[in-house]
């Protein structure tokens, strides 16, 4: 009987460490990022994880941040996107309003071709999901937030089941060269809460469908907790948004491992159409995970308007 429950249970775990294997396998690889076209607008997603600040060691704390900053950095120089909506820039020191953010400090201070658009004084603006963009391309026109929330319009208000507090940020922008102008809506939806999300797409999907009725060129992009083909992304399908089709892990534990699809994506919707990748950079960067996500990108042309 025991010999028959060890084979049982080895044969199992065979099964499933192949099943593991085949996982990690087929959601594997990075791609490569060549240069960007002419005419095309590079952007990117990337959710960089949060810092304690309270906590002096361990994983996300300020000695973790040390390690991994330069790694980040060169992350973000390998993408060499043209705008970059990040998710999860938060110096969490135990209240949302917190003033300091030391990952975007950083890279603003060694990236000085950027500037920050979706970001402003604390008690007026949330600043942990700002879109980084090259200024001699790209002119601000607008920006903007919403909490997703039963009162979405009031700042740092805790999502729909009380938890956390969780929002989309927004900004306009003007092609310098071109003229073209195009939005872009940067979310991040709460990981751990099925109805959260439901809830949270179903918000972004009213808030933008006057921008879509209007014929404006729309970017739908960051963390949206959900894998292409589910219906928290189809909400937003259904009122004309496509997604560039990231294939393969973007989330990976921190460890490098790639179980599962695509949670970061990038939707797009009002005439801008997808000219190269997408591409997902799946690497350390001297010798480091920057996060626990890795960085997408792809690039767009525009429409004329």
């Amino acid at each position: 009987m025991w010999k028959k429950l060890i084979r049982g249970t080895a044969g199992l775990i065979l099964v499933l460490v192949t099943i593991v294997g085949c996982q990690q396998v087929r959601n594997s690889g990075s791609d490569p990022v060549p240069e960007a076209a002419p005419k095309t607008l590079r952007l990117a997603s990337y959710n960089v994880h949060y810092i304690i600040l309270g906590r002096a060691t361990g994983p996300w704390s300020v000695a973790d941040w040390d390690r991994r900053k330069g790694p980040l950095d060169l992350a973000f120089k390998a993408v060499d996107a043209d705008l970059m909506a990040l998710q999860e820039m938060e110096s969490f020191g135990g209240r949302s309003e917190g003033a300091v953010n030391l990952t975007l400090d950083w890279l603003l201070a060694n990236n000085p071709s950027y500037a920050a658009a979706a970001v402003g004084p604390v008690d007026r603006f949330p600043s942990t999901q700002p879109i980084l963009y090259r200024t001699d391309r790209l002119e601000v026109l607008d920006q903007g937030w919403f909490f997703f929330s039963d009162t979405p319009d009031v700042i740092y208000s805790r999502t729909f089941n009380g938890s956390y507090p969780a929002f989309a940020s927004w900004a306009q922008f003007r092609d310098r060269d071109t003229g073209a102008m195009f939005r872009v809506v940067n979310l991040h939806t709460d990981y751990a809460s099925l109805s959260n999300r439901q809830q949270s797409i179903a918000l972004v999907a009213d808030r933008i469908a006057p921008w879509i009725a209007a014929d404006e060129a729309l970017f739908v992009v960051g963390d949206f907790n959900a894998r292409l083909g589910s219906p928290i992304l189809q909400t937003l399908g259904d009122l004309g948004v496509d997604y560039a089709p990231v294939r393969g892990s973007t989330f990976h534990f921190n460890r490098g491992l790639n179980l599962f699809g695509a949670i970061d994506h990038l939707g797009y919707v009002g005439g801008p159409w997808l000219a190269a990748g997408p591409f997902v950079l799946r690497e350390k960067f001297a010798g480091e995970w920057p996060t626990d996500h890795y960085p997408v990108a792809a690039d767009f042309i525009l429409p004329a308007r």
